[in-house]
């Protein structure tokens, strides 16, 4: 994956309640028992790591702070060991406010709708084949390595009109961000300055010969005043579009393989039942969601009773809120026909996902391709499934055994 050295260790958490930490190996490893611990005792809980950070664990505090722009600040979006001055939005519109946050996101809508999506759907189907071709004889594989990974990275680089074969150089640098970013300053600069140089390239590139891609696209949109947008809204959207269109639905296809790998019930439901597979994918992206963002207190409030103060970083657990029993019954199982299903996988409030659609497409076409094709695998009892450390979680090693296994 990378040459670059492993972040440095935090002490070992030994109380959840008053110390917890997202970053420790037990919350990689299965954080479910641990969000239920803290759920039991508070609806928010405190850490002193990461200069303060709150974490609420319910759906209910999740969504309220998600929906109080006004004492919850997106200019942080991931809780780091450090917390260096910002002069201006690093990502908009992820990482703007209100009033400048509307017409930054609105920039983005147009090239995410439905329709858009079902014109890019016949490339992603071709993207799942290619690589299943590459391994469908071999009688083991890691599917992380081999198949995940690349479908949205090949996706979002057809999107953005740059090589599909780049994408070792796109993964890396989502790697120094998520992970390694969390704890070393140095390895996140280094990685938003090797993408600014990489974009800068290809939109000097555009300026003699324009594209029908979201590079070009972003180039030619206009902000509220009518002007062209500054080269660093543009570098700061494509910098956005690559890290969010990469590791949370490589994250969100993994997972749902693992489940069901580890699942042959599920797995041979949806082999029979193929039309459930879109309803099944809502159901992973509950049980399973990838992605836990942040906010920085800004004002002093209360978030369900519990006092919250300025100087904080807020861990906004979009997966912990899936996981309340108080808003899901039997939240702690997989159901994959559940009907009514009011996740919060792809955020709540203003910030909510640009790219739900593409999300649910890539998730959905990458599980019709393999079951059609691997009807039949479980995972490899000589292998270790790995998962992700970090503000996105999903399985970075999936060996698998395919075909008859039992």
């Amino acid at each position: 994956m990378s040459d670059v050295s492993q972040p440095a260790a935090h002490p070992p958490v030994t109380d959840w309640l008053n110390d917890f930490d997202h970053t420790d190996p037990q919350w990689t490893e299965d954080p479910f028992p641990i969000w239920d611990e803290l759920r039991a005792a508070s609806p928010v809980v405190h850490t002193e790591r990461f200069l303060g950070c709150y974490l609420p664990t319910t759906y209910e505090a999740v969504r309220a702070i998600a929906n109080d722009p006004e004492h919850f600040s997106s200019r942080r979006i991931i809780v780091r060991d450090a917390r260096p001055e910002i002069t201006k939005s690093a990502a908009p519109p992820i990482t703007s406010d209100p009033p400048v946050h509307k017409p930054a996101k609105q920039l983005l809508l147009p090239p995410f709708t439905p329709d858009a999506m079902k014109k890019l759907e016949p490339r992603v189907r071709a993207i799942c084949n290619e690589l299943i071709d590459g391994f469908v004889t071999e009688k083991q594989v890691d599917a992380a390595a081999r198949y995940t990974k690349h479908i949205p990275v090949r996706a979002i680089a057809h999107m953005l009109g740059i090589p599909e074969s780049d994408s070792d150089l796109f993964i890396n640098w989502i790697h120094m961000i998520l992970e390694l970013g969390i704890k070393d300053e140095n390895m996140l600069l280094q990685a938003v300055h090797e993408m600014s140089d990489y974009f800068s390239a290809h939109i000097e590139e555009r300026r003699s010969r324009p594209t029908d891609d979201l590079i070009s696209y972003l180039m030619n949109a206009r902000g509220k005043d009518g002007q062209p947008l500054e080269e660093e809204h543009v570098l700061g959207s494509l910098r956005l579009l690559l890290i969010a269109g990469i590791d949370t639905t490589w994250s969100a296809i993994g997972s749902s393989l693992w489940h069901l790998a580890h699942t042959p019930a599920d797995r041979e439901r949806l082999v029979a039942e193929p039309e459930l597979i879109p309803t099944a994918v809502e159901e992973f992206l509950r049980a399973y969601s990838p992605v836990t963002m942040a906010r920085e207190v800004v004002k002093e409030t209360t978030v369900s009773g519990c006092p919250v103060k300025p100087g904080n970083m807020v861990l906004l657990s979009f997966p912990a809120a899936n996981r309340d029993p108080k808003m899901f019954p039997d939240a702690d199982k997989v159901v994959i026909d559940r009907r009514e299903n009011r996740h919060a996988a792809f955020g709540l409030g203003i910030h909510r996902c640009v790219g739900s659609n593409l999300a649910r497409m890539e998730m959905q076409v990458a599980l019709e391709e393999w079951l059609k094709r691997i009807p039949d695998f479980a995972l490899d009892p000589a292998g270790s499934v790995t998962w992700s450390q970090g503000t996105v979680r999903g399985p970075r090693q999936l060996p698998f055994l395919l075909g008859k296994t039992m």
